[in-house]
């Protein structure tokens, strides 16, 4: 029978004792998630302004999720890809209607999403665009997090995940970032090119934006070059900077995606986190079919991916995502925040700049990558009732669930610049 803790410190230290040290949480020890709060093992609350890392744009606990959780567990959980179920078909359908692809490939978690795309693209070049066999190479850019995985983190640029996990796997070459000329160069110069895998806003770095219409420069480029745009979606997409999908561009999609003008259509796209609301690791790889279509029985595989449970979950929380209008919310309410941190700026020697999309977005703090003060504001953001986390030392990401109403995101407001306002550095 599993022990009960009683209190914060218990929890910490038995994390401490029995856990992998692979993480540095913040030490907050969360016990309960309702819409935009969590709480506490003492009860207290607090505003989640990290989302699970966008996992739970659709809020902690959404009851309706929840009550398709209960119904499909109740039911069937897991059949494995050895026999049919009666929920995949339908969850497929739906889902590649949703995004506009021929198909879909249902997965577990996000690093398994982006290690199925790249397979996906090897094969195609090798079977369909005269690349031979083990020469294919794939294009990233750098301070790039697609995971980490063995092969994932030998095209990183953070040398705490990557370091003393070699050898690494061969057959990527790193581009700078928000650079469409170096894509280019790249293509005219190196021969046995797959892909180009991107994220359209870096979040792990610091939620770097890049140029409006490098997304499009970039599919325009790898078209030119028949190699493969590949958008890797797991953090910014599903509504989370103010459009479905981070590729959209800015769109004033009003219900829906409508994939207007300022739509970028990937080759490969790679979703995960709130593809299933926070309830159950689901990811996906979409494209269409002269590309999905080289996966052939016994090329790829997992014995939970299109589970019955994982995949009516996604389901529910995708049909949340639309009928909520959440893409919309987060749109018109990261404009209010920004907007406000930019008057706080302003008048403040301790933060120099506010950047993001939608409801993804950090503040840069006035000091050094390795100082300790992004970490200790949020430390003293946490006592005032909001939980955040640094990213490279001196950047706080925030990033709220999006079912948060414009008072809340005004009452963070407040939160965040009283805080900072009152904060001394050690």
């Amino acid at each position: 029978m599993m022990e009960e803790i009683k209190s914060s410190q218990q929890a910490i230290e038995m994390e401490d004792k029995y856990g992998a040290h692979n993480y540095h949480p913040l030490p907050a020890v969360l016990a309960k998630g309702d819409g935009v709060f969590l709480w506490d093992v003492e009860g207290k609350k607090y505003y989640d302004f990290l989302s699970s890392y966008s996992a739970v744009n659709q809020g902690h606990s959404h009851p309706r999720i929840l009550e398709t959780l209960k119904k499909q567990a109740e039911t069937l959980t897991l059949t494995s890809r050895a026999f049919y179920n009666n929920i995949l078909g339908p969850f497929e359908k739906y889902v590649s209607e949703y995004f506009g692809f021929d198909k879909v490939l249902a997965m577990n978690s996000g690093a398994e999403a982006v290690e199925s795309a790249l397979k996906i693209a090897r094969k195609w070049a090798y079977e369909k665009n005269g690349i031979s066999p083990n020469a294919g190479k794939i294009i990233v850019a750098e301070q790039n997090f697609h995971g980490r995985t063995t092969t994932i983190l030998s095209f990183s640029s953070d040398d705490t995940a990557k370091n003393h996990f070699g050898p690494y796997t061969p057959g990527f070459v790193k581009i700078p970032y928000n650079d469409s000329d170096a894509l280019e160069k790249i293509l005219q110069g190196e021969d046995n090119i797959v892909g180009f895998l991107v994220e359209p806003i870096q979040g792990e770095a610091g939620v770097y934006r890049p140029d409006n219409d490098y997304m499009k420069k970039c599919k325009e480029i790898c078209k030119k070059h028949n190699v493969l745009f590949i958008a890797d979606e797991i953090q910014t997409g599903i509504a989370r900077t103010g459009s479905l999908l981070a590729v959209c561009g800015d769109c004033t999609c009003q219900g829906h995606c409508e994939k207007q003008s300022t739509y970028v259509e990937p080759d490969i796209l790679i979703l995960g986190k709130a593809l299933s609301g926070g309830f159950y690791p689901v990811s996906a790889v979409l494209a269409n079919d002269p590309i999905m279509e080289v996966l052939t029985p016994g090329t790829h595989g997992s014995t939970f991916g299109g589970n019955p449970l994982g995949t009516a979950v996604a389901v529910t929380a995708l049909d949340v995502v639309k009928d909520e209008k959440l893409a919309q919310n987060a749109r018109k309410l990261g404009e209010l925040f920004r907007e406000r941190m930019q008057k706080f700026i302003e008048k403040s020697d301790l933060v120099t700049l506010v950047r993001g999309k939608g409801l993804l977005n950090a503040i840069v703090i006035n000091d050094s990558e390795d100082s300790s003060t992004a970490w200790d504001i949020c430390m003293a953001l946490k006592e005032n009732g909001l939980l955040a986390k640094p990213t490279h030392g001196n950047i706080i990401r925030f990033a709220p669930p999006l079912v948060i109403t414009e008072e809340q995101i005004n009452e963070c407001c407040d939160i965040i610049e009283k805080t900072i306002t009152e904060f001394k550095k050690k």
